[in-house]
């Protein structure tokens, strides 16, 4: 299993519940598929650096999960089909950028 992280930006015109709804969505597929989710993170509504359909800001959503590889395809699939989504990445990490990330989520929960 790799570990992976995905970025996604949600249409701002949604209501607090049907972003949870869409976020769930996406998690739900990742653990039916068998990945382990390891940290997620919303960034909130945060302004665009350019118009993205007509639309200046979006929700951002960061997921990071261990999975097979075959499931980033499934993933970005849905991405494409899903209308809320206006524009996602997703990264494999290499064994430092997931160190980091780890230490990452160490030091935020220190915080909290």
């Amino acid at each position: 299993m790799n570990q992976y992280e995905t970025v996604f930006i949600l249409t701002p015109v949604l209501s607090d519940e049907q972003m949870k709804e869409a976020v769930g969505k996406f998690k739900s597929l990742l653990t039916d598929n068998g990945a382990e989710i390891l940290n997620e993170e919303n960034w909130g509504l945060k302004k665009l650096a350019y118009p993205i359909e007509k639309k200046s800001t979006g929700f951002y959503q960061l997921i990071e999960f261990k999975a097979e590889p075959t499931l980033i395809d499934k993933l970005e699939v849905n991405f494409r089909r899903d209308e809320r989504i206006i524009r996602y990445l997703t990264v494999k990490m290499e064994k430092y950028a997931a160190q980091y990330a780890e230490k990452r989520r160490n030091n935020k929960k220190k915080e909290d």
